[in-house]
C-alpha cells in the first residue's frame, strides 16, 4: 500500500510581488505514509500547504509554478472545496468549532445526514429539503471517526465544556469522518496538547497510516517527528534542504538543517563584533509572568534583563515570544511578578508603562502601531505629545495648552533625516509610505518618548533587505548612544544574532534557554523545538 504514490509535487515555486518564497520544491508522498515537515517560521511550509489545498491567497497573487499530482494525475485546485473533493483534509492551528454545538455536531458540521418524514414523503422527490436531520447517524459517524483515532469523548457534550486538547481531537475527527479523506495535513497539532494527549494523537496518526491515510505532519517538536514519521522533509528559505527516511537522520541534524546558515560568516561576525560589557544591574525582572494573548500565550516566564543590553527573544510561531512585550505593555491581560528598577511594575495599564519609561514597537504596525490616515508628524509625536507634552505650547502658566504644529514638524523632520525616511515631508499620510518607511515611523515614534526600555516586536517583518539593515542599525545606534535597554523579538534568528548581546528562546510559553549570539545554530534549533541541549549530547 505504501509503495503507491498518492501525492507528487514537482518543481513548485511561488513568489509574492517578486519576493520568492518557494523555489523548485519536489517530493513524493505515498499512500499511508507520514511525512514530517520541519522548518523555521518563514521557511515556506504554510505557502506550500496553501498551494496544495487551493487556498484563495495563492490564486489571488498570481498562482504558482510547477506541478501537483494526485494519483499520478496533474491537479490545480482553484479552491479548498476542490481539494476536499479530491480527498484532502487540513487541520489548521486555529480551531473552527462552534462552542454551543456538541462533539458529534461539530464533527459532522455542514455534512449532516437526513432522513425522510411524513411531510417529506408526501412531496416525493421534491421533499428532500423537508427531511429531518438524522441525529442517530450523526452520532454513529462521529463515534466511528473517534474510534479510528483511538480516542473516547462524550459525543453529546458541548464543545465549550471541552479542554483544548479534546478540541484538537474533534478537529481531526471531523476531517477523517469524510468518506474520501486520503491525505491529512496536520499543522502543529500537538502545540496545544499535554504530553499524554500528544502521545494519544501520535498513536492515532499511526492507526490512520495503517488504514492507508497519508499524513503531512508539520511540527517543531522533533522528537515527535522522529517517533511517528516515515520520512522527514526540512525546509529553509523556501528550499528543501534535506529529505531523509527517519532512520537516516537525528534531532541534532534536523535542527542544524532547519536553522543552519553560513556558520563561517557568523564566526567572522563574532570575531569582529565589539566586546560589550553588559551591566550586572537588573533593570527588569519577570517571575512566573503570564500573558493571555491569543495564539501566543505566555505561561510561565522567568527572565532578568540587564540595564543597557540588547536582549533578543527567539522562538517558533505560537510559542509565546510575541506575548511577552504585548503583556508588559498592557495590550493583553497579564499577571505574575514584574519588577522594574527593583520596584513592582503595574501590569495591564498601557499608560502606566509609557509614563514609566517604556516604549513599544508592535509587530502589527498597520493595526496597532500607526494612524494610517494621519500625517507623519502626528504619528511620530502622538505618544510623546500625550505622555510628555512634546509638541505642546502652554500659556498662562499651563492653564491653556495648544498643539504646536511648527515644533511637531521640526521634530518630525529630524527623525525623517536620521532614519532616512523616504517621503514628501512631515505632512504626508503614513498610509502612502512603503512598509520599510512605515516601520521607521514606528521606531521614530518610540525614540521620541526617550524610553529607558524599548520593546520591539518583529522590526523587519515585511520590509526589503535594504530597509532591514537601516532599521537594525537605527536600533544599534540608539542603544549605544542613549544606553537604552532594548528587548527585540524576531522570527529571524540571524537578525537577532547580528544585534543581540544575549538571546532568550521561548518554547510553549516559557523561556527554554538563553544563549550567546555566537552559539551554534543547531543549539537554537534544539531549544526552539523543546529539546534541552545537554539531553542530545550537544
Amino acid at each position: 500500500m505504501k509503495d503507491e504514490p498518492l501525492l507528487e509535487m514537482r518543481n513548485v515555486g511561488k513568489d509574492f510581488d517578486g519576493n520568492v518564497v518557494l523555489k523548485d520544491i519536489s517530493f513524493t508522498l505515498r499512500k499511508g505514509q507520514i511525512l514530517g515537515l520541519c522548518g523555521e517560521n518563514g521557511a515556506g511550509k504554510s505557502t506550500l500547504m496553501n498551494i496544495l489545498f487551493g487556498m484563495d491567497v495563492i490564486r489571488e497573487t498570481g498562482g504558482y509554478t510547477g506541478e501537483v499530482l494526485i494519483d499520478g494525475k496533474k491537479v490545480d485546485f482553484k479552491k479548498p472545496l476542490d481539494a476536499l473533493y479530491a480527498g484532502l483534509g487540513m487541520v489548521h492551528q486555529e480551531f473552527s468549532l462552534i462552542p454551543g454545538f456538541s462533539v458529534a455536531e461539530n464533527i459532522m458540521l455542514n455534512r449532516e445526514p437526513s432522513k425522510g418524514n411524513v411531510i417529506s414523503k408526501i412531496f416525493g422527490k421534491h421533499g428532500k429539503k423537508l427531511e429531518t436531520v438524522d441525529k442517530e447517524q450523526i452520532r454513529s459517524i462521529a463515534e466511528s471517526a473517534l474510534s479510528k483515532m483511538g480516542v473516547e469523548l462524550e459525543i453529546n457534550s458541548p464543545v465549550s465544556e471541552m479542554p483544548v486538547g479534546h478540541k484538537q481531537f474533534i478537529e481531526i475527527a471531523r476531517e477523517i469522518s469524510k468518506i474520501k479523506t486520503r491525505l491529512l495535513i496536520l499543522d502543529e497539532p500537538t502545540a496545544v496538547l499535554t504530553e499524554s494527549e500528544a502521545d494519544i494523537l501520535l498513536q492515532s496518526m499511526k492507526k490512520l497510516s495503517e488504514n492507508g491515510i497519508a499524513i503531512i505532519f508539520i511540527s517543531h517538536r522533533l522528537r515527535e517527528i522522529l517517533e511517528v514519521c516515515d520520512k522527514v522533509l526540512v525546509m529553509r528559505d523556501g528550499l528543501v534542504v534535506d529529505e531523509k527516511d527517519k532512520e537516516e537522520t537525528n534531532i541534532l541534524e534536523i535542527a542544524r538543517k532547519m536553522v543552519g546558515r553560513n556558520v563561517e560568516s557568523m564566526e567572522d561576525f563574532s570575531k569582529n563584533k565589539s566586546k560589550r560589557q553588559i551591566s550586572d544591574e537588573v533593570i527588569l525582572s519577570m517571575k512566573n509572568f503570564w500573558v493571555d494573548m491569543p495564539g501566543e500565550a505566555v505561561r510561565n516566564v522567568n527572565l532578568e534583563v540587564h540595564k543597557g543590553e540588547i536582549l533578543g527573544i527567539a522562538g517558533l510561531a505560537g510559542q509565546g515570544k510575541l506575548g511577552i512585550a504585548n503583556g508588559l505593555m498592557g495590550i493583553y491581560e497579564a499577571g505574575g511578578e514584574v519588577l522594574y528598577k527593583g520596584e513592582p511594575f503595574s501590569l495591564n495599564n498601557t499608560k502606566y508603562a509609557l509614563e514609566h519609561g517604556f516604549a513599544f514597537v508592535s509587530e502589527d504596525r498597520r493595526g496597532v502601531g500607526l494612524l494610517l490616515d494621519e500625517p507623519i508628524s502626528w504619528n511620530i509625536l502622538f505618544n510623546a505629545l500625550q505622555i510628555k507634552n512634546v509638541g505642546i505650547r502652554s500659556i498662562l502658566g499651563g492653564l491653556f495648552k495648544f498643539r504646536d504644529d511648527k515644533t511637531m514638524d521640526k521634530i518630525a523632520r529630524e527623525y525623517i533625516d536620521k532614519l532616512e525616511i523616504r517621503c514628501t515631508g512631515p505632512g504626508q499620510k503614513v498610509r502612502n509610505l512603503s512598509g520599510g518607511n512605515q516601520q521607521k515611523i514606528c521606531l521614530s515614534k518610540a525614540f521620541c518618548l526617550d524610553p529607558e526600555i524599548l520593546l520591539v516586536s518583529e522590526p523587519t517583518r515585511g520590509i526589503d533587505v535594504g530597509a532591514k539593515e537601516l532599521v537594525l542599525e537605527a536600533l544599534r545606534k540608539y542603544n549605544s548612544e542613549n544606553g537604552t535597554t532594548i528587548i527585540i523579538v524576531s522570527s529571524e534568528l540571524e537578525e537577532l544574532r547580528s544585534i543581540s548581546d544575549r538571546i532568550a528562546v521561548t518554547c510553549e510559553g516559557e523561556i527554554f534557554g538563553i544563549l550567546p549570539p555566537q552559539a551554534k545554530p543547531e543549539d537554537f534549533g534544539l531549544l526552539m523545538s523543546g529539546e534541552k541541549i545537554e539531553e542530545v549530547g550537544a
